[in-house]
């Protein structure tokens, strides 16, 4: 080996194998990347830290829908054809109200015969007049009217058999419930009822309070006649248990009709206490408040055609009394003067 190719590093074999290996594997000149022959092909591989994002408008997979239970689909089901039958009648009540003459609506209730010479005084259609949310608990008061009506009217039959049974009481029991009976009835209807069905209409808290009032009372008269007090009229729980203890089989089978009577009246005043409570406690979550009953009610009477009427008229006899009164006093110091001069 020559001094030159001592000097020359390139010159070793090793190192131009190496070179001549790597001409060979990156000659640029002939790599024609379009010929679709590559050399030292090896997959692509990505970056593992790069974020893959999907696209802007990649479309969501469908999500998947709550499956319903038997039980549900029965309930669901239930309650569509119980919305339709309700549609339903408010359609039909709709084409009664415009059909009827002068579009007024016709008062149905009492439900009195045609023949009758008492017609109906009231309009009552819950389904119509009564908001969806409150149907409910307007018929179980309607309800609860219907029991005490049947009530008192069975307090006087057992009031006419323990005449005819005994007689000691000489029809105290029987004169005196059928007075109940032919009083109390329309008047709760008129006085406690007729209140709630116009205040849960038209969310009117001067007829909310008029029920409160009125049917706090009617929960103590009910509590009373389940005692059944001796001389009220009212064959309760004491009248009946001093009947069975007598003996005998008449007053046996009058006593069991007084006590059956006297829990009717006790489960009446438990469900007239629970109605109380439960329409008091809605009430006071409208926000509703005994100023804005007296403001309905001063606005209520106000409006109210007799009641103008009546305050005008007396308005006007206040200032001819009071012009009256003052023209006499200036005629009694007109003459007081002509008889000093």
């Amino acid at each position: 080996m020559s001094r030159g190719d001592e000097e020359n590093p390139f010159g070793d074999p090793s190192v131009q194998n190496a070179v001549s290996s790597t001409a060979r594997n990156m000659d640029l000149d002939d790599y024609n990347p379009f010929d679709g022959k590559t050399q030292n092909q090896s997959p692509a591989v990505m970056n593992p830290s790069e974020d893959m994002l999907p696209p802007a408008d990649a479309p969501k997979p469908p999500q998947q829908q709550p499956k319903l239970s038997t039980a549900d689909f029965q309930e669901f089901k239930k309650r569509q054809e119980e919305l339709e039958r309700r549609a339903q009648e408010l359609d039909r009540r709709e084409a009664e109200l415009r059909s009827a003459p002068q579009n007024v609506r016709q008062n149905n209730w009492p439900p009195l015969p045609k023949f009758c010479p008492v017609q109906p005084c009231f309009y009552h259609d819950i389904n119509v007049d009564i908001p969806v949310e409150f149907q409910q608990i307007v018929k179980h008061l309607y309800y609860l009217w219907v029991a005490h009506a049947s009530l008192l009217v069975s307090n006087f039959l057992v009031g006419l058999i323990y005449l005819f049974a005994d007689g000691s009481d000489m029809g105290a029991t029987m004169g005196l419930g059928l007075i109940y009976a032919v009083i109390f009835t329309p008047a709760s209807y008129v006085c406690w009822f007729r209140p709630a069905y116009k205040a849960f209409r038209d969310d009117s808290s001067a007829n909310f309070m008029i029920f409160f009032f009125v049917f706090f009372f009617q929960t103590i008269v009910s509590v009373l006649y389940a005692l059944g007090i001796g001389g009220m009229g009212s064959a309760g729980l004491i009248t009946g248990i001093a009947q069975l203890s007598q003996g005998t089989g008449a007053h046996i089978f009058v006593g069991i009709l007084m006590v059956i009577v006297g829990i009717g009246f006790g489960a009446a005043g438990l469900a007239d206490f629970y109605m109380l409570t439960k329409i008091h406690r809605l009430y006071r979550s409208t926000g509703a408040s005994l100023a804005k009953a007296q403001a309905e009610f001063t606005t209520g009477v106000m409006q109210n055609e007799t009641v103008r009427q009546a305050a005008a008229e007396a308005a006007r006899e206040s200032v001819r009394s009071q012009f009256a009164g003052n023209n006499q006093a200036a005629n009694g110091n007109g003459g007081g003067g002509g008889n000093r001069y």
